[in-house]
Protein backbone atom coordinates (compact mmCIF):
# COMPACT_ATOMS: atom_id res chain seq x y z
CA UNK A 1 0.00 0.00 0.00
CA UNK A 2 1.62 3.20 -0.97
CA UNK A 3 2.05 6.49 1.53
CA UNK A 4 -0.44 8.71 0.40
CA UNK A 5 -3.16 5.74 0.11
CA UNK A 6 -1.73 4.92 4.38
CA UNK A 7 -2.21 8.67 4.95
CA UNK A 8 -5.87 8.41 3.78
CA UNK A 9 -7.01 5.89 5.36
CA UNK A 10 -5.30 7.04 8.58
CA UNK A 11 -7.28 10.58 8.35
CA UNK A 12 -10.33 8.81 8.60
CA UNK A 13 -9.12 6.50 11.53
CA UNK A 14 -8.58 9.49 13.03
CA UNK A 15 -11.94 11.41 12.00
CA UNK A 16 -13.66 8.05 13.62
CA UNK A 17 -11.72 7.75 17.01
CA UNK A 18 -12.61 11.33 17.46
CA UNK A 19 -16.24 11.38 16.97
CA UNK A 20 -16.66 8.30 19.07
CA UNK A 21 -14.06 10.24 22.07
CA UNK A 22 -17.65 12.94 21.61
CA UNK A 23 -19.73 10.66 22.00
CA UNK A 24 -18.87 9.62 24.87
CA UNK A 25 -17.86 12.81 26.52
CA UNK A 26 -21.36 14.54 25.86
CA UNK A 27 -23.01 11.32 27.21
CA UNK A 28 -21.78 11.66 30.65
CA UNK A 29 -22.30 15.53 30.70
CA UNK A 30 -25.87 15.01 29.96
CA UNK A 31 -26.53 11.74 31.53
CA UNK A 32 -26.71 13.00 34.86
CA UNK A 33 -29.47 15.82 34.39
CA UNK A 34 -32.37 13.86 33.71
CA UNK A 35 -31.77 11.85 36.77
CA UNK A 36 -31.04 14.47 38.99
CA UNK A 37 -34.17 13.77 41.37
CA UNK A 38 -33.18 10.07 41.70
CA UNK A 39 -29.03 11.10 42.72
CA UNK A 40 -30.84 13.03 45.55
CA UNK A 41 -33.37 10.48 46.64
CA UNK A 42 -30.73 8.27 46.93
CA UNK A 43 -27.29 10.30 48.48
CA UNK A 44 -30.40 11.24 51.34
CA UNK A 45 -30.11 14.93 52.27
CA UNK A 46 -28.51 16.90 49.73
CA UNK A 47 -30.03 19.89 48.29
CA UNK A 48 -30.88 21.51 44.98
CA UNK A 49 -27.39 23.61 45.08
CA UNK A 50 -25.33 20.91 46.40
CA UNK A 51 -26.68 18.96 43.42
CA UNK A 52 -26.19 21.91 41.28
CA UNK A 53 -23.05 21.74 42.27
CA UNK A 54 -21.85 18.51 40.52
CA UNK A 55 -21.89 19.98 36.98
CA UNK A 56 -19.91 22.94 38.71
CA UNK A 57 -17.19 21.05 39.91
CA UNK A 58 -16.72 19.20 36.24
CA UNK A 59 -16.68 22.21 34.23
CA UNK A 60 -14.23 24.04 36.71
CA UNK A 61 -11.73 21.34 36.19
CA UNK A 62 -12.60 20.89 32.62
CA UNK A 63 -12.33 25.10 31.72
CA UNK A 64 -9.09 24.84 34.05
CA UNK A 65 -7.55 21.81 32.35
CA UNK A 66 -7.42 23.13 28.60
CA UNK A 67 -4.31 25.47 28.71
CA UNK A 68 -2.18 23.06 30.57
CA UNK A 69 -3.47 20.50 28.31
CA UNK A 70 -2.57 22.03 25.31
CA UNK A 71 0.99 22.27 26.39
CA UNK A 72 0.79 18.46 27.53
CA UNK A 73 -0.18 17.54 24.01
CA UNK A 74 2.53 19.44 22.33
CA UNK A 75 5.26 18.17 24.12
CA UNK A 76 4.64 14.51 24.44
CA UNK A 77 1.61 13.86 21.62
CA UNK A 78 -1.79 13.53 21.60
CA UNK A 79 -1.80 9.64 22.23
CA UNK A 80 -0.05 9.74 24.91
CA UNK A 81 -1.99 12.20 26.77
CA UNK A 82 -5.83 11.02 25.15
CA UNK A 83 -4.97 7.80 26.86
CA UNK A 84 -4.34 8.04 30.44
CA UNK A 85 -7.05 10.57 30.44
CA UNK A 86 -9.71 8.51 29.29
CA UNK A 87 -8.65 5.54 31.54
CA UNK A 88 -8.96 8.54 34.42
CA UNK A 89 -12.69 9.42 32.91
CA UNK A 90 -13.76 5.74 33.17
CA UNK A 91 -12.38 5.83 37.12
CA UNK A 92 -14.34 9.23 37.50
CA UNK A 93 -17.97 7.48 36.36
CA UNK A 94 -17.04 4.41 38.67
CA UNK A 95 -16.27 6.82 41.56
CA UNK A 96 -19.23 8.74 41.16
CA UNK A 97 -21.77 5.31 40.36
CA UNK A 98 -20.13 3.80 43.78
CA UNK A 99 -20.99 7.05 45.61
CA UNK A 100 -22.85 6.87 49.11
CA UNK A 101 -22.59 10.58 49.28
CA UNK A 102 -21.68 13.54 47.52
CA UNK A 103 -18.68 14.29 48.54
CA UNK A 104 -17.58 11.58 46.60
CA UNK A 105 -19.58 12.23 43.75
CA UNK A 106 -18.01 15.92 43.37
CA UNK A 107 -14.44 14.14 43.46
CA UNK A 108 -15.64 11.93 40.30
CA UNK A 109 -16.98 14.85 38.65
CA UNK A 110 -13.06 16.56 39.35
CA UNK A 111 -11.59 13.93 37.63
CA UNK A 112 -14.40 13.83 35.06
CA UNK A 113 -13.51 17.76 34.25
CA UNK A 114 -9.26 17.13 34.40
CA UNK A 115 -9.61 13.99 32.30
CA UNK A 116 -12.04 15.22 29.35
CA UNK A 117 -10.07 18.63 29.52
CA UNK A 118 -6.92 16.73 27.94
CA UNK A 119 -9.83 15.98 24.96
CA UNK A 120 -10.54 19.33 22.92
CA UNK A 121 -6.84 20.25 22.30
CA UNK A 122 -5.46 16.78 21.59
CA UNK A 123 -8.85 15.94 19.07
CA UNK A 124 -8.38 19.54 16.97
CA UNK A 125 -4.80 19.73 16.66
CA UNK A 126 -5.05 15.98 15.37
CA UNK A 127 -7.46 16.90 12.90
CA UNK A 128 -5.73 19.58 11.95
CA UNK A 129 -2.22 17.71 11.55
CA UNK A 130 -4.11 15.19 9.40
CA UNK A 131 -7.02 15.72 7.48
CA UNK A 132 -6.02 17.51 3.90
CA UNK A 133 -6.72 21.19 4.06
CA UNK A 134 -9.81 20.80 1.95
CA UNK A 135 -11.65 18.79 3.68
CA UNK A 136 -10.58 20.41 7.79
CA UNK A 137 -13.77 22.16 8.31
CA UNK A 138 -16.21 19.06 7.05
CA UNK A 139 -13.72 17.32 9.14
CA UNK A 140 -14.32 18.87 12.32
CA UNK A 141 -17.84 19.38 12.02
CA UNK A 142 -18.19 15.34 11.52
CA UNK A 143 -15.66 15.02 14.69
CA UNK A 144 -18.06 17.75 16.13
CA UNK A 145 -21.31 16.13 15.66
CA UNK A 146 -20.26 13.68 17.94
CA UNK A 147 -21.38 15.95 20.70
CA UNK A 148 -25.20 16.10 19.34
CA UNK A 149 -25.06 12.38 18.93
CA UNK A 150 -23.67 12.07 22.81
CA UNK A 151 -26.26 14.83 23.77
CA UNK A 152 -29.36 13.00 22.20
CA UNK A 153 -27.89 9.48 24.00
CA UNK A 154 -27.37 10.77 26.87
CA UNK A 155 -30.72 13.07 27.80
CA UNK A 156 -32.65 10.52 26.04
CA UNK A 157 -31.45 7.08 27.55
CA UNK A 158 -31.39 8.36 30.74
CA UNK A 159 -34.67 9.84 30.72
CA UNK A 160 -35.99 6.63 29.39
CA UNK A 161 -33.56 3.95 31.55
CA UNK A 162 -33.91 5.48 34.91
CA UNK A 163 -37.55 7.39 34.80
CA UNK A 164 -39.67 5.03 32.58
CA UNK A 165 -38.04 1.88 33.24
CA UNK A 166 -36.61 2.44 37.02
CA UNK A 167 -33.54 1.36 36.51
CA UNK A 168 -30.87 2.19 39.13
CA UNK A 169 -29.10 5.57 38.38
CA UNK A 170 -25.90 3.93 39.19
CA UNK A 171 -26.05 1.60 36.23
CA UNK A 172 -26.14 4.45 33.84
CA UNK A 173 -22.75 5.41 35.16
CA UNK A 174 -21.04 1.89 35.30
CA UNK A 175 -22.48 1.69 31.59
CA UNK A 176 -20.91 4.73 30.85
CA UNK A 177 -17.65 3.69 32.39
CA UNK A 178 -17.54 0.36 30.04
CA UNK A 179 -18.53 2.90 26.94
CA UNK A 180 -15.15 5.05 27.73
CA UNK A 181 -12.97 2.22 27.96
CA UNK A 182 -13.77 0.50 24.54
CA UNK A 183 -13.38 4.34 23.35
CA UNK A 184 -10.14 4.07 24.89
CA UNK A 185 -8.88 0.88 23.29
CA UNK A 186 -10.02 2.59 19.82
CA UNK A 187 -7.98 5.47 20.64
CA UNK A 188 -4.81 2.53 21.14
CA UNK A 189 -5.15 0.96 18.08
CA UNK A 190 -6.13 3.48 15.38
CA UNK A 191 -4.18 6.55 16.82
CA UNK A 192 0.03 6.90 16.08
CA UNK A 193 2.32 8.15 18.54
CA UNK A 194 3.20 10.84 16.15
CA UNK A 195 5.41 12.53 18.41
CA UNK A 196 8.12 9.65 17.25
CA UNK A 197 7.72 10.90 13.92
CA UNK A 198 8.22 14.53 14.75
CA UNK A 199 11.58 13.92 15.87
CA UNK A 200 13.45 13.86 12.68
CA UNK A 201 11.37 16.68 11.44
CA UNK A 202 12.14 18.71 14.38
CA UNK A 203 16.05 17.94 13.81
CA UNK A 204 15.39 19.31 10.03
CA UNK A 205 13.55 22.00 11.04
CA UNK A 206 15.69 23.31 14.17
CA UNK A 207 15.77 27.18 13.03
CA UNK A 208 12.52 27.28 11.80
CA UNK A 209 10.51 25.93 15.68
CA UNK A 210 13.01 28.28 17.10
CA UNK A 211 11.75 31.12 15.38
CA UNK A 212 8.16 29.89 15.85
CA UNK A 213 8.70 29.73 19.62
CA UNK A 214 10.04 33.56 19.79
CA UNK A 215 6.79 34.43 18.42
CA UNK A 216 4.19 31.65 19.73
CA UNK A 217 2.87 34.88 22.18
CA UNK A 218 2.64 37.08 19.50
CA UNK A 219 1.32 34.76 17.17
CA UNK A 220 -1.43 33.29 19.79
CA UNK A 221 -2.55 37.02 20.96
CA UNK A 222 -2.57 39.55 18.39
CA UNK A 223 -6.15 41.39 17.65
CA UNK A 224 -7.82 38.65 15.60
CA UNK A 225 -7.35 35.93 17.72
CA UNK A 226 -8.36 38.16 20.92
CA UNK A 227 -11.77 38.67 18.75
CA UNK A 228 -12.06 35.35 17.75
CA UNK A 229 -11.50 34.19 21.30
CA UNK A 230 -14.10 36.50 22.76
CA UNK A 231 -16.49 35.50 19.68
CA UNK A 232 -15.98 31.40 20.71
CA UNK A 233 -16.96 32.90 24.00
CA UNK A 234 -20.65 34.68 23.19
CA UNK A 235 -21.42 31.60 20.75
CA UNK A 236 -20.80 29.25 24.01
CA UNK A 237 -22.62 31.20 26.68
CA UNK A 238 -25.64 31.31 24.27
CA UNK A 239 -26.04 27.92 23.70
CA UNK A 240 -24.95 26.65 27.35
CA UNK A 241 -27.84 29.14 28.51
CA UNK A 242 -30.47 27.63 26.49
CA UNK A 243 -29.27 24.04 26.94
CA UNK A 244 -28.92 24.54 30.76
CA UNK A 245 -32.42 26.89 31.37
CA UNK A 246 -34.20 27.13 28.11
CA UNK A 247 -36.78 24.31 29.58
CA UNK A 248 -37.11 25.80 32.86
CA UNK A 249 -37.88 29.37 30.83
CA UNK A 250 -40.58 27.76 28.63
CA UNK A 251 -42.21 25.87 31.36
CA UNK A 252 -42.56 29.50 33.82
CA UNK A 253 -42.51 32.04 31.11
CA UNK A 254 -44.23 30.39 28.09
CA UNK A 255 -46.82 28.10 29.92
CA UNK A 256 -45.26 24.92 28.39
CA UNK A 257 -45.72 21.62 30.29
CA UNK A 258 -43.24 20.28 32.05
CA UNK A 259 -43.52 17.05 30.07
CA UNK A 260 -42.91 18.40 26.93
CA UNK A 261 -40.04 20.30 27.29
CA UNK A 262 -37.29 17.49 27.99
CA UNK A 263 -36.84 16.94 24.07
CA UNK A 264 -35.87 20.67 23.41
CA UNK A 265 -31.94 20.56 23.81
CA UNK A 266 -32.37 17.18 21.60
CA UNK A 267 -34.08 19.30 19.15
CA UNK A 268 -31.41 21.17 18.99
CA UNK A 269 -28.85 18.80 18.80
CA UNK A 270 -30.47 17.22 16.30
CA UNK A 271 -30.89 20.03 13.56
CA UNK A 272 -27.20 21.00 14.67
CA UNK A 273 -25.35 17.90 12.49
CA UNK A 274 -27.07 18.79 9.09
CA UNK A 275 -26.19 22.48 9.24
CA UNK A 276 -22.44 22.06 10.92
CA UNK A 277 -22.07 19.48 7.82
CA UNK A 278 -23.77 22.14 5.67
CA UNK A 279 -21.50 25.24 6.50
CA UNK A 280 -18.71 23.40 6.79
CA UNK A 281 -18.58 21.91 3.52
CA UNK A 282 -18.99 25.21 1.99
CA UNK A 283 -16.17 26.61 3.48
CA UNK A 284 -13.95 23.72 2.50
CA UNK A 285 -15.07 24.42 -1.58
CA UNK A 286 -15.05 28.31 -1.29
CA UNK A 287 -12.06 29.17 1.63
CA UNK A 288 -12.16 33.17 0.48
CA UNK A 289 -16.23 33.17 1.95
CA UNK A 290 -14.99 31.56 5.49
CA UNK A 291 -14.78 34.90 7.16
CA UNK A 292 -17.92 36.33 5.87
CA UNK A 293 -19.78 32.78 6.61
CA UNK A 294 -18.64 33.16 10.48
CA UNK A 295 -20.27 36.63 10.29
CA UNK A 296 -24.02 35.35 8.96
CA UNK A 297 -23.90 32.78 11.55
CA UNK A 298 -22.99 34.94 14.28
CA UNK A 299 -26.00 37.04 13.10
CA UNK A 300 -28.51 34.54 12.59
CA UNK A 301 -27.52 32.86 16.08
CA UNK A 302 -27.82 36.27 17.63
CA UNK A 303 -31.23 36.59 16.07
CA UNK A 304 -32.78 33.32 16.65
CA UNK A 305 -31.73 33.39 20.61
CA UNK A 306 -33.83 36.52 20.87
CA UNK A 307 -36.97 34.94 18.78
CA UNK A 308 -37.60 32.55 21.46
CA UNK A 309 -38.40 35.07 24.03
CA UNK A 310 -40.04 37.16 21.23
CA UNK A 311 -42.23 34.10 19.68
CA UNK A 312 -45.70 35.00 20.39
CA UNK A 313 -46.57 30.96 19.80
CA UNK A 314 -44.98 27.07 20.22
CA UNK A 315 -44.51 26.69 16.24
CA UNK A 316 -42.36 30.10 15.90
CA UNK A 317 -40.71 28.97 19.03
CA UNK A 318 -39.64 25.45 17.32
CA UNK A 319 -38.83 27.29 14.51
CA UNK A 320 -35.98 29.09 16.28
CA UNK A 321 -34.80 26.53 17.65
CA UNK A 322 -34.76 24.40 14.95
CA UNK A 323 -32.64 27.53 13.27
CA UNK A 324 -30.38 27.88 15.79
CA UNK A 325 -29.75 24.34 15.87
CA UNK A 326 -28.65 24.30 12.28
CA UNK A 327 -27.06 27.96 12.23
CA UNK A 328 -25.52 28.19 15.92
CA UNK A 329 -22.94 26.39 17.83
CA UNK A 330 -22.60 23.42 16.54
CA UNK A 331 -22.22 25.23 12.75
CA UNK A 332 -19.85 27.88 13.49
CA UNK A 333 -17.57 25.88 15.84
CA UNK A 334 -15.59 23.84 13.03
CA UNK A 335 -15.09 26.93 10.52
CA UNK A 336 -13.40 28.94 13.79
CA UNK A 337 -11.94 25.90 14.90
CA UNK A 338 -10.34 25.59 11.13
CA UNK A 339 -9.39 29.34 11.39
CA UNK A 340 -7.29 29.02 14.25
CA UNK A 341 -5.78 25.98 13.61
CA UNK A 342 -4.68 27.59 10.18
CA UNK A 343 -3.33 31.12 12.06
CA UNK A 344 -1.04 29.43 13.81
CA UNK A 345 2.22 26.83 13.49
CA UNK A 346 1.76 23.69 13.69
CA UNK A 347 3.78 23.17 16.19
CA UNK A 348 1.68 25.32 18.04
CA UNK A 349 -1.70 24.19 17.06
CA UNK A 350 -2.82 22.10 20.61
CA UNK A 351 -1.99 25.58 22.28
CA UNK A 352 -3.85 27.91 20.22
CA UNK A 353 -6.78 25.61 20.17
CA UNK A 354 -6.50 25.11 24.02
CA UNK A 355 -6.84 29.02 24.84
CA UNK A 356 -9.85 28.99 22.36
CA UNK A 357 -11.73 26.25 24.18
CA UNK A 358 -11.04 28.46 27.47
CA UNK A 359 -12.32 31.43 26.26
CA UNK A 360 -15.44 29.14 25.15
CA UNK A 361 -15.88 27.15 28.04
CA UNK A 362 -15.81 30.30 30.63
CA UNK A 363 -19.24 31.29 28.95
CA UNK A 364 -20.18 26.99 30.82
CA UNK A 365 -19.51 28.68 33.85
CA UNK A 366 -20.40 32.06 33.61
CA UNK A 367 -24.32 31.44 31.82
CA UNK A 368 -25.73 28.92 34.01
CA UNK A 369 -25.11 30.95 37.14
CA UNK A 370 -25.97 34.28 35.61
CA UNK A 371 -29.09 33.92 34.25
CA UNK A 372 -30.44 32.15 37.19
CA UNK A 373 -29.52 34.95 39.19
CA UNK A 374 -30.92 37.12 36.93
CA UNK A 375 -34.44 34.84 36.95
CA UNK A 376 -34.22 35.39 40.86
CA UNK A 377 -33.92 38.99 41.29
CA UNK A 378 -36.41 39.95 38.68
CA UNK A 379 -38.82 36.91 38.89
CA UNK A 380 -37.80 36.58 34.97
CA UNK A 381 -35.21 35.29 32.77
CA UNK A 382 -35.91 37.34 29.90
CA UNK A 383 -32.69 39.64 30.46
CA UNK A 384 -30.58 36.64 30.51
CA UNK A 385 -31.47 35.66 26.60
CA UNK A 386 -31.12 39.35 25.85
CA UNK A 387 -27.63 39.39 27.10
CA UNK A 388 -26.48 36.26 25.27
CA UNK A 389 -28.39 37.59 21.69
CA UNK A 390 -25.90 40.75 23.00
CA UNK A 391 -22.79 39.33 23.09
CA UNK A 392 -23.29 37.38 19.41
CA UNK A 393 -24.20 40.78 18.55
CA UNK A 394 -21.19 42.48 19.77
CA UNK A 395 -19.07 39.63 18.22
CA UNK A 396 -20.58 40.40 14.87
CA UNK A 397 -19.33 43.68 15.01
CA UNK A 398 -15.58 42.77 15.93
CA UNK A 399 -15.61 39.95 14.12
CA UNK A 400 -16.59 42.02 10.68
CA UNK A 401 -14.40 45.01 11.48
CA UNK A 402 -11.18 43.25 12.85
CA UNK A 403 -11.09 39.81 10.79
CA UNK A 404 -13.78 39.68 8.11
CA UNK A 405 -12.72 43.20 6.79
CA UNK A 406 -9.29 42.29 5.54
CA UNK A 407 -7.93 41.11 3.24
CA UNK A 408 -5.34 38.89 4.57
CA UNK A 409 -5.73 35.88 6.90
CA UNK A 410 -4.08 35.99 10.53
CA UNK A 411 -1.32 33.45 9.41
CA UNK A 412 -0.18 36.18 7.10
Amino acid sequence: MSQGVQNNNYYKKIIVALVLGWVAIWIYRTILTPIYPQIQAALGDVSQSQIGLIASCYFFAYTGMQIPSGFLVDKFGQKTVLIPAFIGFALATFIIGTSTGITQVYIGSILAGISTGCYYGSAFSLSAKHVPQHFKSTANAIINSGSALGMVIGLIGSSVLVGALDIQWNFMLYGAGILILAVTAVFFFLIRNDKQDEVTTEQVTTTEVLEDDSNVAVKLFTPAHLVTYFTYFAVCYGYYMIVTWLPAFLVDEKGFAQGSVGYVAAIVAVTAIPGALFFSRFVDKNPGKRNITIVMLLLAAAITIGLTVFSPNPWVLYVALVLYGFLGKLAIDPVLITFVSDSVPHSKVAKALTIFNTFGMASSIVAPWLTGYIGDTTGSKVLGFYIGSGLLLVAVVLFFLVVASRKNQVAN
